[in-house]
């Protein structure tokens, strides 16, 4: 059971999404939450508020009359709730959930307590609104989104529950609880953020650091299909520039060889005087850029997802909504903290990092596929009877057009800003499509590493550099091999590539 308090950290967050940790709210977080639930309701009394007493958006210029204060809450959600597309999968809304009560917490919405209460028995339970993927421009938030997940905690839309969709409504009762009523402003507190792109923007994050943590894996493997020199990866060398990222990856793929018979040493083979007299060398003095300058790639991915968590952790334990109640200087705030701009740039920043990443995959893939390149493979890793059998020959065309759409993709969506709501929303983010987007790179990336990890394998066994291997590699072979054995013979190889997805995601 994690405890939510002001500050959730990425662990617990990535332990509550990808293990199902039960959530609950510390009782110094509710108190102050009640706290200010109880100062916005005296003060709005006698005051104009924007989305208490006033229309919404361009509609703020309407008072509300106190009759239909209630009402006006409803019809924000049930108004809103106009998404189109697939629903968004069960950890993404899980996420989104997560996120938004991260900004409840904060105790700056003049929320009534009992609506975070029943936010987290959803988290908790596996109540999972139905969020269509389409919908957000990122200003105001992700109001769209958001009002579907609304819908469903005041008991109406649908919900996936244990594998079925059902009524809000019967899941609710199945779980004896109660739809939220609401109090004061709760129907726009819940609408009015930046939770959804911020959930799937974690969700990225964490798979995006997987997916490097294989390419480092690969490209240490890579270099051992193909005996490379090991001072590509040193110290000495990588700390000449001043990149933390560079410096990070070699010291990974340092220790991800340690013990690899199969990377040579300069100093042992070129520097010891014994080639004096040879004219042209069979061994490749340099690798190719692809295996040789790994660290220089991954490095500006690796200082790119440091800087996306940072972000999305702060924005995540930070208060996105409109207006803003803080009760230490007795005050109602309007401004823009909905504003998804931090989120959206990050998230174009991720899908251009993880294309790179995907594109030096597609790169090595080839090196080994393309035996007039790497010059000790057979064409395409094919251990069976050439021109008989085709080894991954059509398996590097998926890889080659998934890697090309990842790059398509990688345009940026932060700028595609398009005014809207009567030019109220002038500038937006669009940052839930750009989270959106960068989580179907990622996916790309995933599909493209299976089967340059198929790829990989094989020519380990043509090479039989099984024993050869560092313990890291030959650990990681000997696991592929469990469920995916050498082959020669040709068979269809979807289902293999979606198993190798699944162990690379750790699904």
């Amino acid at each position: 059971m994690i405890t939510i308090s002001k500050y959730l950290h990425i662990k617990d967050i990535e332990s509550i999404l990808f293990n199902g940790e039960n959530i609950a709210l510390s009782p110094e977080t509710e108190s102050e939450m009640m706290q200010c639930f109880d100062f916005l309701k005296q003060f709005a009394s006698d005051k104009v508020i924007y989305g208490i007493n006033t229309g919404f958006g361009p509609m703020a210029q309407y008072r509300i009359d106190d009759q239909s204060l209630e009402e006006l809450q409803y019809n924000l959600i049930r108004s809103h709730s106009t998404g189109a597309g697939n629903p968004l999968p069960d950890l993404y809304v899980r996420a989104a959930m997560l996120a938004r009560l991260g900004t409840f917490v904060q105790a700056k919405s003049g929320i009534h307590p009992g609506l975070a209460r029943l936010l987290i028995e959803f988290i908790n339970r596996g109540i999972y609104p139905y969020v269509p993927e389409h919908g957000s421009v990122g200003a105001s938030g992700d109001l769209v989104q958001l009002a579907h997940i609304a819908l469903a905690l005041i008991g109406e839309g649908e919900v996936h529950f244990k594998n079925e969709w059902k009524s809000a409504k019967e899941a609710l009762e199945a779980e004896n609880l109660k739809p939220f009523a609401i109090h004061l402003r709760e129907g726009l507190a819940i609408t009015n953020g930046t939770s959804v792109m911020t959930g799937i923007g974690l969700i990225n994050l964490l798979y995006a650091k997987r997916i490097l943590d294989w390419a480092v894996v690969a490209s240490v493997m890579m270099n051992e299909i193909a005996s490379s020199y090991d001072d590509f990866m040193s110290e000495a060398l990588n700390a000449t520039k001043r990149h933390d990222g560079q410096a990070e990856i070699a010291r990974r793929m340092r220790q991800v060889s340690t013990g690899s018979q199969c990377i040579y040493k300069r100093e042992n083979e070129l520097y010891n005087g014994k080639h004096n007299g040879t004219k042209k060398f069979e061994h490749n003095i340099q690798s190719y850029y692809s295996l040789r300058c790994v660290p220089q790639i991954l490095g500006p991915i690796f200082d790119t997802l440091q800087n996306a968590e940072k972000v999305l952790m702060n924005e995540f334990n930070s208060v996105c909504d409109n207006p803003v109640v803080d009760v230490e200087t007795q005050n109602v705030y309007h401004g823009g903290n909905f504003h998804g701009d931090y989120v959206s740039f990050e998230m174009d920043k991720m899908k251009i990092a993880v294309t790179k990443l995907t594109m030096l995959a597609e790169r090595q893939l080839n090196y080994l596929c393309h035996d007039r390149i790497n010059k000790i493979l057979p064409p395409f890793v094919n251990l069976g009877t050439p021109g008989l059998n085709y080894g991954l020959q059509a398996a590097q065309f998926t890889a080659t057009s998934t890697t090309a759409e990842c790059q398509m993709l990688s345009n940026p969506m932060y700028v595609h800003s398009i005014p809207n709501n009567n030019d109220n929303q002038d500038i937006v983010s669009m940052g839930t499509n750009s989270a959106l987007i960068a989580k179907t790179v990622i996916e790309n990336s995933f599909q493209v590493m299976s089967i340059h990890f198929m790829a990989l394998v094989q020519a380990v066994d043509y090479l039989k550099l099984q024993d050869k291997l560092s313990e890291q590699t030959r650990k990681v072979y000997n696991e592929i091999r469990e469920f995916f054995p050498v082959f020669s013979d040709d068979t269809p190889k979807y289902k293999d590539i979606e198993r190798m997805r699944e162990y690379l995601t750790g699904k």
